[in-house]
């Protein structure tokens, strides 16, 4: 089965086809780092706007460059959610208008579903079940993966997710938007004996996240120490260790409390080198097996929701006729697919 896979939750239009058979036979991706860069951050309406014009002329270049007509396609599958409402709406139009044109099935797709299954576009791919890190600017979830679709969230963010307080630390630093790899590029640069920052809620059972007194620690430090030329990068290295630490600490917690010793990390921090060292530590430790998308993957792209979108069209499952997105979706909310 050939399917057709949209991503336009944010601030990234993807698109690509992936065969059930053949696996990904292609994918192309435009940021838009460069027109919110400007603001700081992400502008809704912007995002929504730029998704409409770069969607399909994507779509014709990739087909374009992998030689595949739209009659050849079967299935499309769309982002359907969580993510910004505009965004995710033009994705959707798109998606379940081609589909209703070609006369194919069209499905939505849950954003983190494909995140989480992203992995399953390498070799070797993870078997189930597995327990899933999803570490991104928007989300920082642990979850059980049983089969695709049977989720059950061990640990949620009580406030900012990783990503999200990678970015605002890096903002407090004074580095570009994006500010996250700049942050971690910057740490690489730091002493990582000069300060040491809390592992937040690491301290009490169970595997909630919070991040946000962080920032603020990184913000008291900075105001302290401000006039050291070196302090900035001294900073981020604290701050990125304990981010990373209070990562793995959490994982390990959620590996022997299941008893399963299958880690997969995904989302934009999970391309961060100095978590994937800390976690590849974890899994040598527990004699486990850590599993990661390749880098381009880690972020957010059509490849994984035509991957995640292709085994639920392949069980049988596809939306009516109308255009319907949710903003917010809990993971626990999905039907579940036999693997």
């Amino acid at each position: 089965m050939l399917v057709l896979g949209i991503e336009s939750s944010c601030d990234e239009t993807g698109v690509a086809l992936f065969d059930t058979g053949a696996g990904l036979l292609g994918h192309a991706l435009h940021s838009q780092v460069g027109l919110h860069a400007q603001y700081g951050g992400v502008v809704p309406e912007l995002a929504s706007r730029d998704h409409v014009r770069k969607a399909l002329p994507l779509l014709r270049s990739l087909l374009g460059e992998t030689g595949i007509k739209s009659t050849d396609i079967n299935g499309v599958a769309y982002t359907a959610g969580p993510g910004l409402i505009g965004a995710l709406m033009v994705g959707a139009a798109i998606g379940r208008s081609l589909a209703w044109s070609w006369g194919v099935p069209a499905v939505g797709v849950h954003h983190m579903e494909g995140h989480l299954l992203a992995p399953m576009l390498e070799t070797p791919a993870p078997a189930f079940p597995f327990v899933a890190l999803l570490v991104s600017g928007g989300h920082t979830l642990l979850v059980r993966v049983d089969r695709i679709g049977a989720y059950r969230i061990l640990g949620d963010t009580l406030d900012d997710a990783a990503g999200e307080a990678f970015d605002k630390t890096a903002k407090l630093l004074g580095l570009e938007y994006p500010g996250g790899p700049l942050l971690a590029e910057l740490a690489r640069q730091g002493d990582p004996d000069r300060f040491r920052f809390p592992r937040p809620m690491t301290d009490r059972p169970g595997l909630d996240f919070s991040f946000s007194g962080l920032k603020t620690f990184a913000l008291t430090t900075f105001q302290k120490h401000g006039d050291d030329p070196q302090a900035r990068a001294d900073i981020a290295r604290a701050f990125q260790d304990a981010v990373v630490d209070t990562l793995v600490i959490k994982c390990r917690r959620a590996l022997r409390q299941s008893g399963i010793g299958r880690l997969v990390v995904a989302g934009g921090v999970g391309a961060n080198r100095a978590l994937r060292q800390g976690l590849d530590a974890l899994a040598e430790e527990l004699g486990g097996e850590v599993f990661y998308p390749r880098l381009e993957f880690c972020t957010d792209n059509g490849a994984m929701i035509a991957c995640a979108g292709a085994w639920r069209l392949q069980a049988g499952q596809q939306q009516g006729l109308e255009i319907e997105v949710r903003p917010r979706w809990s993971l626990e909310e999905l039907d579940a697919v036999s693997a």
